[in-house]
């Protein structure tokens, strides 16, 4: 994805940036810890490679995660928050909370439950 040449504000760059269903996800998912591909592609039900690699990569280009590869066989690469990432983390997590409310004002306690997904009885 490119970043458009003009903008009228700075969250629309931001948008531009975190549009998308699975972005969020993955600066949320490498919130604890560095991934791999294998385990971010386990850990998000529903996303493809395709479009793993394809967020991914424009994570990378926007400067919100970088990689870590190693040499040898077989090649092992990680993947971790920068620290632009950290800041739009910040972010991710009072989005999160207000999904959460949502969530539990419209009686969803059980898909929030099965996730394992903590909130505040």
């Amino acid at each position: 994805m490119k970043i458009r040449d003009e903008y009228t504000c700075p969250l629309e760059i931001v948008h531009d940036i975190i549009k998308g269903k699975w972005k969020t996800i993955l600066v949320f998912e490498l919130r604890q810890s560095n991934k791999t591909f294998s385990e971010l592609e386990h850990s998000i039900l529903g996303i493809n490679q395709k479009m793993l690699i394809q967020q991914l990569k424009e994570l990378h280009e926007f400067g919100i995660i970088d990689k870590i590869s190693s040499t040898g066989y077989p090649l092992h690469v990680e993947y971790f928050l920068t620290d632009r990432g950290k800041k739009m983390l910040k972010a991710v997590e009072i989005m999160q909370e207000i999904g959460i409310e949502y969530m539990l004002e419209n009686g969803q306690q059980g898909v929030l439950d099965s996730k394992g997904i903590c909130y505040n009885k």
